[in-house]
């Protein structure tokens, strides 16, 4: 993947999704919901191999806030409070093209914990 660059971060009026738009063309609407569950905090990645946690009970969150992190990233900051999240312009990227999938993952890791969303 080549750099890339957002023209434009759009937060939904329900607030519960970002829609991203890159200067390539393209456009990917993101889910408060997997955004948060996904982040890329040390909160939810961990801070090592085996780390991750499954977060739970995120079905109806909202994005409270938009930072910028210099000019590589946002900041997303949830009604849940959770704001440690540094998003990179290609984590957003590679969220819009295989969140999905990484979300029907998600969805799994709940069913096997016996949490749900």
């Amino acid at each position: 993947m080549s750099d890339v660059w957002p023209i434009e971060l759009r937060v939904s009026k329900d607030r519960k999704e970002l829609t991203v738009s890159f200067d390539d063309g393209t456009a990917f609407r993101l889910s408060a919901e997997m955004l948060r569950v996904l982040s890329p905090s040390a909160e939810v990645q961990g801070h090592g191999p085996g780390q991750k946690v499954t977060v739970p009970g995120k079905r109806n969150i909202t994005i409270r806030a938009l930072s910028a992190t210099g000019n590589y990233a946002v900041r997303i900051v949830f009604d849940d409070g959770h704001d440690s999240g540094i998003f990179t312009w290609r984590y957003l990227r590679e969220l819009g093209e295989t969140g999905d999938a990484l979300f029907q993952s998600y969805e799994r890791e709940l069913a096997e914990k016996g949490l749900s969303r």
